[in-house]
C-alpha cells in the first residue's frame, strides 16, 4: 500500500488534525481521495455523481481560511460523500429514481447544510436504492453497488454507497439515513460504523415532521468518526417539531468510561426469529468482550412481538403519502416493491394506523421497564450475511419463507420502532471473509453512553482495521 493509499484510510479526526496542523493541505487531501475514487469505484459503483472541480475549489478556499487564521470547523477540509437521498444545492440528486434522474435542487437538506458549515467538502453523491427502499443498493439510474469484500454480493442499503465509499477509503466521513436499518445494515456489511440516533437528534425539515420512524445520521470507519460527525449534524432547530434542544457539542469528545457492573441484555434472535447460523456464530463469539470489560451480560430481550405490525403500518403510511403523486404520474418508472409499499399505505384504514400507534405506545411503556433493568441491549444487525448481488431481497431463512421484501430486515426494523438510539459496529467475518456487524441499543436519547460502549468494544477488537479481501 502506498503512502497516499494508507493516508486515505486514516481516521477522520487524524485527517482533520493533519489539515489543522498544516501537515497536508485540504486540496492535497481531496485530490488523494478523488484519485482513490477513480481507482477503486469502477469495481464497486459506490459514488455515482462526482463534483471534483467544485470540491477542489472548495478545498482551496478551506486552505486559504486556515492560512488566514480563521476559526476552523470540526470537519474543516475533509471530503464527504452525501447519500443520494439528501438534497445538495447545484448537485444532481436522483433518489435512485428515473423520475428524478435530472433533478438538481437549489437548496441543501439541513444535514448537508450543517456538515458544510462545519467545513466538510462535498466530493460527490453515494448510491442508494430507489427512494431508499430496501436493504439492497441498486436502481435503474446508476445500477448496483457491490460489496467491497466480495463484488458478487450486496453491500446492503439503503446507505449502501455510503458504506462502501468509507470502506474503500474514498471518503473519511459520509451522510446517511435510516428508516428500517439503512445506517446499520450497510455499515455491518462494509465493516464500518453506522448510528441511528434518537428521533430528533439529527433534525429534518419538511415531509412528515411529526413522524419519528426515519432519521438522518452519520457513518464512518470508527466510532470516533461517528461521534465527531454527530457533533455537527445534531442540534436543535425550531423548524423541526421533534428536534432535541440539548447541545450536540459534547459528542465531539466522548470520554472513555469504566463499564464494570454495567448490565447488558444479550439476544441471539429476539426470542426465536429466523437467523443464519454463520451470521449468528460471528456475533455470539463477541459476547466475551463485554464480559471482559466487566459488564454483566445476561440472555434476555424485551417483548418486540408487535414490532412487525407497527413497522409495516407506519412504513406503509409514510410511503403512501410520499408516493401518492408518483403513483399517479409515474407508476411506470417505479419498482414493484415501492409500488406495493405505497399502495399498502394508500389502502390502509385510519383505524389500522391508529392501532399501530397504540401498540407502539404500549411497547414504549414495556421498554422503559426493560431498560430500567438493563442499560444496553446487544443483538445482530442482520439476519443473514451479504447475499447475491443478483437477488433483490431475501425470500427465506433456514427454510422459513418470508412474506414481504422487508421481513429479513427484522433485526434493524424492530429497533427502529422503539425510538431508541442504536448502532452497528464491526464484529468479525464469516468463514468466507464477509463482514458481520453487532447492533448495540441504548436508553432513550443516550447516544453518549452508546458511543462509549461501542468505543470500548472497538478498542478491544479493532475489526475495522481488518480488511481481508477488500477491493482496492
Amino acid at each position: 500500500m502506498s503512502i497516499s493509499s494508507s493516508l486515505v484510510f486514516k481516521t477522520a479526526r487524524e485527517q482533520a488534525k493533519m489539515i489543522a496542523d498544516g501537515d497536508i493541505s485540504s486540496e492535497e487531501l481531496v485530490r488523494l481521495h478523488l484519485e482513490q475514487i477513480e481507482r477503486v469505484n469502477p469495481a464497486v459503483n459506490a459514488m455515482v455523481t462526482m463534483v471534483a472541480e467544485s470540491a477542489i475549489e472548495q478545498a482551496r478556499k478551506a486552505d486559504r481560511a486556515r492560512i488566514d487564521g480563521k476559526q476552523l470547523g470540526r470537519l474543516h477540509g475533509l471530503p464527504i460523500a452525501v447519500k443520494d437521498l439528501h438534497n445538495t444545492a447545484g448537485i444532481l440528486t436522483t433518489q435512485g429514481s428515473p423520475i428524478y434522474k435530472d433533478y438538481v435542487p437549489t437548496e441543501d437538506d439541513l444535514i448537508v447544510e450543517r456538515v458544510k458549515r462545519a467545513g466538510a467538502i462535498v466530493v460527490g453523491k453515494s448510491n442508494t436504492p430507489e427512494f431508499g427502499a430496501g436493504s439492497q443498493t441498486f436502481n435503474a439510474v446508476f445500477g448496483s453497488t457491490k460489496n467491497p469484500y466480495d463484488v458478487t454480493k450486496t453491500c446492503g442499503g439503503s446507505s449502501g454507497g455510503t458504506g462502501v465509499a468509507l470502506a474503500c477509503g474514498m471518503v473519511p466521513i459520509a451522510t446517511g439515513s435510516d428508516l428500517g436499518g439503512s445506517l446499520r445494515n450497510p455499515a455491518a456489511w462494509s465493516n464500518v460504523v453506522g448510528i441511528r440516533p434518537a428521533p430528533g437528534r439529527v433534525p429534518t425539515l419538511g415531509g412528515l415532521g411529526w413522524s419519528n420512524l426515519s432519521t438522518g445520521g452519520p457513518m464512518g470507519r470508527t466510532v470516533d468518526d461517528i461521534a465527531i460527525q454527530l457533533s455537527v449534524m445534531a442540534g436543535h432547530d425550531a423548524r423541526s417539531p421533534l428536534s432535541i434542544p440539548e447541545s450536540a457539542t459534547a459528542f465531539a469528545d466522548i470520554p472513555e468510561r469504566d463499564f464494570k457492573g454495567t448490565r447488558i441484555a444479550w439476544s441471539k434472535d429476539l426470542g426465536g426469529r429466523p437467523i443464519d447460523a454463520e451470521n449468528s456464530r460471528v456475533t455470539e463469539e463477541q459476547r466475551h468482550v463485554f464480559e471482559d470489560l466487566g459488564c454483566i451480560v445476561e440472555d434476555d430481550e424485551p417483548d418486540l412481538s408487535t414490532t412487525d405490525e407497527i413497522f409495516q403500518s407506519l412504513r406503509a403510511y409514510s410511503f403512501g403519502i410520499k408516493h401518492e403523486l408518483h403513483l399517479r404520474d409515474h407508476r411506470d418508472k417505479m419498482k414493484e416493491t415501492v409500488i406495493w409499499n405505497a399502495e399498502q399505505g394508500l389502502n390502509m384504514s385510519a383505524i389500522k394506523l391508529a392501532h399501530a400507534e397504540q401498540l407502539r405506545t404500549k411497547l414504549w411503556e414495556q421498554l422503559m421497564v426493560f431498560f430500567d433493568r438493563y442499560e444496553f441491549l446487544a443483538l445482530p444487525v442482520t439476519s443473514v450475511p451479504p447475499f447475491s448481488i443478483d437477488e433483490e431481497y431475501v425470500t427465506e431463512i433456514n427454510g422459513i419463507e418470508l412474506e414481504t421484501y422487508l421481513d429479513w430486515m427484522w433485526p434493524c426494523y424492530t429497533i427502529s420502532v422503539t425510538g431508541l438510539p442504536a448502532m452497528s459496529v464491526p464484529a468479525g467475518f464469516t468463514n468466507s471473509g464477509l463482514p458481520v456487524g453487532l447492533q448495540l441499543v441504548g436508553r432513550p436519547r443516550d447516544e453518549t453512553g452508546l458511543l462509549q460502549l461501542a468505543g470500548a468494544f472497538e478498542r478491544e477488537t479493532n475489526f475495522w482495521k481488518q480488511r481481508p479481501g477488500l477491493v482496492g
